[in-house]
């Protein structure tokens, strides 16, 4: 207990060093639980990417390959999937809802997605939270379009302006629909998932825009009480189109699942492919494992620097307090207090370097969480360290007591040779 007080005062007779010291690890302990926090949290939401959704169904490709396409937006499907295939399996036992998405159009380099309104219904991500109007609504017309959070920003687009799509993905497009110009009538809640970069328009308008017979204006006058039959008004924004690019489907029952996705993939009239997202969600981030082993890699560069440090600092002042060393010994100490007081200073203030970190960790995750949902899609959870975190604070703390472990024994050392007889 002696020895305990003694290393506080000496550390508060320091303070100036010993603050820079404890402040140094401090950083590196809150980089490293924050960039582990993270580094969970990101697979968990990329697995989240989308929830709720128990099956997607498309032509028969890739596991990966149908992910990303329907999810990510990202390349395209080769084949499509026949309007009367998804209405045979829409209305299979056990389905509760289906979603029907049609990709191939483009909107200044962001992806146009046709779909039903039962895609703000029943799409959700992260751990299943539905999707959520900024501004607006949902559409009602053929020719109304939802924006994305990332595109109204990007774009600068705002409700009642007008959009001209364009035929094929990417930024460059030879052919624009310019007959069929779509009004802006909802913005979505950023989510941090590819829905924030997709235009959404009705199912039915991508058959009209691609030579369907008339024209807006045409359809609008014959359902000009469409608002009076809401269930009318769905059919007609949905169609019925020759193809699509794939569907969603969910059930009343998990159970359901397996049996629906094995007759999917045995489907005799059409070649499909029926796939769970969160296992091959799963199986997409085991391909991106060295992303995982470089941020672990930067986290313990971080920490080694920070206790190199303290060790540098430590061995530093050491030369500096041999008389120190030397009167202690003149009033009873022994080498061994000399070597138990020098590493507690170093425990002391790893000790104290962590509990700071912690309390910047915390602060950070705070004031981060909502930046890194919004535009990183990370649903950050700010909760009680995990016991694998707990486990590195314990690894810094050994590692701090191990590498206080050398200026102890040159202290110990020191005071042997030097006894009273030092000269500065």
């Amino acid at each position: 207990m002696i020895l305990i007080k003694l290393a506080l005062r000496s550390l508060y007779n320091r303070r100036a060093s010993a603050f820079l010291t404890l402040f140094t690890i401090a950083i590196s302990v809150m980089l490293l639980l924050s960039i582990e926090r993270v580094r969970v949290d990101a697979k968990t939401s990329f697995s989240n990417t989308i929830s709720g959704t128990d099956l997607i169904v498309g032509a028969r490709t890739g596991d990966i390959q149908l992910l990303l396409s329907s999810v990510f937006r990202i390349s395209h499907a080769n084949n499509s999937v026949s309007w009367s295939s998804y209405e045979y399996i829409k209305h299979q036992r056990g389905v509760k809802w289906t979603i029907p998405m049609s990709l191939g159009d483009s909107h200044k380099g962001q992806a146009v997605l046709g779909t039903s309104a039962d895609y703000f219904k029943h799409y959700k991500f992260a751990k299943k939270q539905p999707l959520s109007f900024r501004d607006g609504h949902a559409f009602n017309h053929l020719n109304e379009v939802v924006l994305g959070a990332q595109v109204a920003q990007k774009l600068g687009y705002k409700l009642g302006d007008s959009i001209i799509i364009s035929h094929g993905m990417g930024n460059t497009s030879f052919h624009h629909h310019d007959d069929n110009p779509f009004t802006v009538v909802g913005i979505l809640n950023a989510t941090g998932t590819p829905v924030d970069k997709t235009l959404h328009i009705p199912l039915a308008a991508i058959e009209l825009i691609h030579g369907g017979t008339g024209g807006h204006a045409e359809h609008e006058h014959e359902h000009e009480h469409e608002h009076e039959h809401e269930h009318e008004q769905h059919s007609d924004l949905i169609g019925e189109p020759k193809q699509i690019t794939a569907f969603l489907i969910g059930f009343d029952s998990p159970l359901y699942t397996l049996q629906v996705r094995r007759n999917i993939n045995q489907f005799k009239a059409e070649a499909l492919l029926a796939i769970m997202p969160g296992v091959t969600l799963r199986e997409l981030w085991e391909m991106l494992t060295i992303i995982e082993k470089i941020l672990l890699l930067f986290s313990m560069v971080v920490v080694l620097v920070s206790l190199l440090g303290m060790l540098t600092t430590l061995l530093a002042s050491l030369n500096q307090r041999r008389r120190e060393l030397a009167i202690l010994r003149s009033v009873g100490a022994r080498p061994w207090h000399l070597f138990t007081l020098i590493s507690m200073e170093s425990l002391l203030t790893t000790f104290l370097g962590c509990l700071l970190g912690c309390g910047l960790f915390y602060i950070l995750m705070s004031l981060a969480a909502g930046y890194l949902q919004a535009h990183a899609g990370i649903t950050i959870t700010i909760a009680m360290l995990s016991s694998y975190e707990l486990m590195l604070i314990g690894a810094i703390m050994a590692a701090g007591f191990i590498v206080g472990l050398i200026p102890a024994t040159r202290a110990y050392f020191y005071s042997l040779s030097d006894g009273m007889s030092i000269k500065i």
